[in-house]
């Protein structure tokens, strides 16, 4: 979940760092931040690339295993964002500056906070280049860079967001383009995509379209509104359970799914967008819309395309249970940069920092990792403004729900834990590394129905 985009200039930010003179000698007393430009040391024990949900949680995990001064994380971006929030943003339930906080906020006291995109990784040297020409080397290095959104792969995007009727809710720039469309919706199609590569919260192309289903329904316009889910997909979800579910609500709320098809082009001028049909290569299909939310293409950032530290398509290629990379057994992977066989959630990677956390203080004992990683995600379905279906599974695409109750059925009470609950859990417990994911609170619902 590591934000994109930076200058050419690298500043270096630390809390609890050694005090300057004068005023900001007051300052750094007072344990607020003090900078220094391109003033990164050359070696820490413990090197985090990314400063998105696994980066700070993971940064935060190594202070308290070997000291904050001996840490620190690389990530370019000015604002760390809770982005599962921005499905509620898209639809007018929250804020966008809900979601927001300053990166320097998150950042583990005392942690370095290298502000600098990582160019190259160099793992048989121990040490990465970042964009000021400047090396750093380390004993031990997390890999946290994310996932990249590609909207320049549809043809027409991404100048095509400056014309109104278009949303997505994948980026802090158009997700309030979301609502806003949502809103000024008369009558037409209202189309709503899913691509044809890897994502992030894959559950979230189709949330967007129940809360706009649900919107006009309350305001009157739903009978006006021609829903369209179009997936690359064959399936409407992954797991059977799940998907049986939001099979039955799509079919009452009479919304049209057509599977296979991929958006390849946006024509914002005209409202029209072209998708191909992945069964029928070189055919294709022009839509008219009156809002059309878009879901990018994604694939795994520049800097690890070709790198030793990736697979052939260019993610982080990790032990699936441990976390540790297969070749490098001083790097690690977590989140969305690797190659798991699991949803890319905040869940995952709550769950994949307990694990790795376990893994690293082995390796550091020189001791082979235990501990496993059953590829647990979760994907809070929202299937209205007070309605989730909260889906848990593992890489099995099976079942691993943590409430004794059926979760594939709507509920209320699981609408205010995704709305309300995860996002005081985000920034008072992940970020600080303390919540690990809910298997111990799994155990304990199971052992008392016992």
């Amino acid at each position: 979940m590591s934000a994109i985009g930076v200058g050419a200039a690298c500043s270096r930010l630390r809390r609890g760092g050694r005090p300057l003179r004068g005023a900001v000698q007051k300052l750094g007393a007072l344990g607020l931040h003090t900078a220094a430009r391109c003033a990164a040391k050359e070696y820490y024990e413990v090197l985090v690339l990314g400063g998105g949900t696994g980066g700070i949680s993971m940064s935060a995990r190594m202070k308290r295993k070997v000291g904050a001064a001996n840490v620190a994380v690389v990530e370019p971006s000015q604002t760390h964002y809770y982005q599962p929030l921005w499905t509620l943003v898209g639809a007018g339930a929250k804020r966008l500056a809900a979601s927001a906080r300053p990166t320097e906020r998150v950042v583990p006291q005392g942690v370095e906070w290298i502000k600098c995109r990582v160019t190259r990784l160099d793992p048989d040297k121990n040490c990465v280049w970042l964009e000021n020409n400047k090396k750093i080397s380390y004993k031990y290095l997390i890999i946290a860079l994310g996932i990249s959104l590609h909207y320049e792969k549809i043809k027409g995007l991404p100048e095509g967001f400056h014309h109104p009727k278009i949303g997505s809710n994948y980026s802090a720039h158009t997700v309030e383009k979301t609502w806003r469309a949502l809103q000024d919706f008369k009558e037409g199609n209202a189309i709503f995509t899913f691509p044809n590569t890897p994502v992030k919260c894959a559950g979230a192309p189709q949330k967007i379209m129940y809360l706009s289903e649900a919107y006009w329904r309350k305001t009157g316009k739903r009978s006006k509104a021609n829903i369209m889910f179009n997936t690359s997909l064959g399936v409407i979800f992954g797991v059977k359970k799940y998907a049986d579910a939001l099979l039955e609500i799509i079919k009452e709320r009479n919304i049209t799914v057509n599977y296979r098809r991929n958006l390849v082009e946006v024509r914002a001028d005209k409202q029209e967008a072209v998708f191909e049909n992945l069964d029928k290569p070189g055919v294709t299909e022009v839509h008219q819309y009156e809002i059309l939310h878009v879901t990018p293409p994604m694939g795994p950032p520049d800097v690890l395309i070709n790198s030793p530290v990736s697979d052939e398509t260019g993610w982080v290629d990790v032990d699936t249970e441990t976390l540790q990379h297969k070749k490098y057994p001083n790097v690690f992977g977590i989140g969305d940069c690797t190659n798991l066989p699991t949803s890319k959630t905040a869940a995952a990677i709550a769950a994949q920092s307990g694990v790795l956390d376990k893994t690293i203080s082995m390796v550091m004992k020189n001791q082979l990792p235990t501990k496993k990683y059953d590829g647990y995600t979760s994907c809070p379905l929202v299937t209205g403004y007070n309605k989730v279906i909260l889906a848990e599974f593992d890489y099995a695409a099976q079942p691993l729900e943590t409430f004794p109750v059926d979760q594939s059925k709507e509920r209320v009470t699981m609408y205010h834990m995704k709305a309300d609950v995860m996002p005081l859990l985000y920034w008072n417990a992940l970020l600080k590394g303390y919540w690990g994911g809910p298997a111990p609170f799994r155990k304990l619902m199971h052992l008392g129905l016992k």
